[in-house]
């Protein structure tokens, strides 16, 4: 992929997520139901959302790196050992800032 293309997969990741994002917010904004076993469950769905959202917003700050290796010529470049990511890896998540190697050694 060249940088432009790279680009273009990045920024329509990132407003989507913002989209979505933006949808859990207006989920959480509803007031709590009055009854008590809705409201428990609307509590219960409201931690969901608020796990969504914390993970929406790591992966807007993955793309955001992403898209500043991209700019300063690192993107494709493990930010831990410096050797090339793999483009299949690349391919399935494009703004990852790890080789399969180093990714394997976060588990």
């Amino acid at each position: 992929m060249n940088k432009s293309s790279v680009q273009t997969v990045l920024q329509t990741m990132k407003e989507d997520l913002v989209r979505r994002l933006g949808a859990i917010d207006a989920d959480l904004c509803v007031a709590l139901e009055k009854d008590s076993e809705e409201r428990a469950t609307q509590v219960e769905n409201d931690e969901v959302l608020r796990e969504m959202q914390a993970e929406g917003r790591d992966q807007i700050a993955a793309i955001d790196a992403a898209i500043e290796r991209l700019n300063d010529g690192t993107y494709g470049k493990c930010v831990k050992c410096h050797h090339p990511i793999g483009k299949e890896r690349l391919t399935a998540v494009p703004y990852t800032p790890f080789c399969i190697d180093c990714a394997k050694s976060f588990r």
